[in-house]
């Protein structure tokens, strides 16, 4: 759906991760970095979900207004702990809330598991940093499993443990700044190809660009470098709100070039 928002639809289940709609991300819809084009699909265009799945509080991440609309469906959110300050200062009743730490998890139903996991970033509204925790996702259904990165700087040790412990198959590992100053806390493509290789391969969908400029090279750049690297690596690479089949192999939509 655009930068990190995300619906996957796994073993008869929807959920959409780090709901961003709104024109920018930014505490003020008056100034800030903008979107490229609207979003693909509408809120209440979406079809019926699961459950909403949160990776930390940024603004690029978390959107209230989206929050309110989804809410009000009676949606189950899903987020590290501490961020569900945010929701119910929004209005979202607590009990539609599941604050986790790294490597808890909960039941979404009978058969499907919901696993925060460990990520290299931070945290931060306003003026306030480092008051909530961050977190990556394992989604894991009876037959598919699915990662969804969230924000993460290079992490050999964390992407390791992960890998190890669930069998990942489908990385969907963040493609952001490459500058040293940042390349700590999120991943540029080289490093997300080393964490798909420790996450355990398969098919790879990048996320974190070409939804807004928030870093300090061409927004293409990630992309273009991406597909110099891949190899053998299986690629993603569909127009924003395009519909995704992982089993039907690599996609390369080139939207950007147009």
């Amino acid at each position: 759906m655009g930068h990190s928002s995300m619906l996957f639809e796994i073993d008869d289940r929807r959920i959409l991760a780090d709901p961003v709609w709104s024109e920018r991300v930014s505490p003020s819809q008056l100034v800030g970095p903008k979107r490229f084009f609207v979003p693909p699909l509408a809120l209440d265009k979406l079809p019926n979900l699961d459950a909403v799945v949160l990776s930390h509080d940024h603004y690029d991440h978390l959107d209230p207004a989206a929050i309110r609309v989804l809410d009000r469906t009676g949606m189950p959110f899903f987020c590290p702990l501490g961020v569900g300050a945010h929701l119910r200062r929004w209005g979202v009743p607590a009990v539609s809330i599941t604050e986790l730490s790294w490597w808890e998890s909960a039941r979404l139903g009978d058969d499907f598991t919901l696993v925060a996991t460990p990520a290299r970033h931070f945290s931060g509204r306003g003026l306030t940093s480092n008051n909530t925790l961050w977190a990556s996702w394992c989604l894991l259904g009876p037959t598919h499993k699915v990662f969804f990165g969230g924000d993460s700087g290079p992490f050999k040790e964390g992407f390791r443990q992960i890998g190890e412990a669930w069998a990942v198959r489908f990385d969907d590992a963040g493609n952001r700044r490459c500058r040293p100053r940042v390349g700590r806390i999120h991943l540029g493509p080289d490093h997300a190809f080393a964490a798909h290789r420790l996450l355990g391969g398969g098919p790879l969908l990048p996320l974190h660009w070409g939804t807004f400029n928030l870093a300090f090279h061409a927004w293409r750049q990630p992309v273009q470098r991406l597909l110099e690297a891949a190899g053998e690596v299986p690629l993603l690479l569909p127009a924003p709100g395009q519909r995704v089949d992982v089993a039907a192999g690599p996609l390369n939509s080139q939207w950007w070039e147009r």
